[in-house]
């Protein structure tokens, strides 16, 4: 399988260190911070393959389609929103919000063997698929210079 994304270790200790946070109620700099605010949410993704594509399904739980963007350039699809929070009412008392809100960012970079073109997306109760067609690899082409 060809790789997808490329993995970075200070990222996932990033992630550690910020649920262990969020666990304890503190924010990225250690101070108190209300949750509402948080806006450093990545939504969950899965990777598959089949013989004739790539599929990405990110999950996107209360998003509604027009809240996301995808797009592909120079090789690296991208996926872009953003979860809006609910307006606050004077009649509702909050007790705990775990949920995130505000904008995220994912990107990919996609293998050497598919069709950049071919990306189908498809979005369905907070669902999101996308299915990239593989492609035959390009064959490095020789040229033959002439000395003289």
């Amino acid at each position: 399988m060809s790789n997808i994304t490329r993995w970075n270790p200070i990222n996932e200790f990033e992630d550690l260190m910020s649920r262990y946070n969020r666990m304890l109620g503190l924010g990225r700099s250690g101070e108190g911070k209300d949750l509402f605010s948080r806006s450093d949410w990545t939504p969950a993704v899965d990777i598959k393959e089949t013989p004739e594509a790539f599929s990405i399904e990110a999950e996107l739980p209360g998003m509604d389609k027009k809240d996301v963007k995808v797009t592909v350039h120079d090789g690296v699809l991208t996926i872009e929103g953003e979860r809006k929070h609910e307006e606050e009412t004077n009649d509702k008392k909050v007790h705990r919000v775990e949920r995130y809100y505000g904008s995220f960012l994912r990107r990919f970079t996609l293998p050497d063997n598919v069709d950049e073109n071919s990306v189908k997306a498809n979005f369905k109760d907070g669902l999101l698929t996308l299915t990239v067609q593989k492609a035959e690899p390009k064959e490095p082409k020789a040229i033959e210079v002439d000395v003289q």
